[in-house]
């Protein structure tokens, strides 16, 4: 593939992106989204943030197999049961680290 070419996907892939946030600003207020979705809406950053944790959670080193000694799992479901009780975001980050750093500490 050419530099041009490549650069020209590079411009082709930014200007999509760009159009189709700006869909998103532009149109907003202008349509009317039904209540449900708008209230099916509200669970995807929630979504997407699990999306994106679980796996490093459950497969810490890129493997394909759920290590029983690994000591992420027990410390995610700490921090997820003091979210869910407290819905207290530091609260749970700190539960959920020093989880993390004793179980180490423990040599698990």
């Amino acid at each position: 593939m050419s530099d041009l070419t490549l650069w020209g996907l590079f411009l082709a892939a930014g200007l999509g992106t760009f159009a189709m946030r700006l869909s998103f600003v532009e149109l907003y207020g202008r349509l009317r989204i039904p209540a449900l979705l708008k209230q099916a809406l509200l669970y995807v950053p929630a979504s997407v943030l699990a999306a994106l944790v679980l796996p490093a959670v459950i497969f810490p080193s890129g493997q394909h197999d759920i290590a029983l000694d690994n000591p992420q799992i027990p410390a995610a479901i700490v921090a997820a049961l003091l979210a869910w009780l407290t819905r207290n975001a530091a609260l749970t980050l700190a539960a959920g680290m020093l989880t993390l750093w004793g179980l180490k500490y423990l040599g698990w």
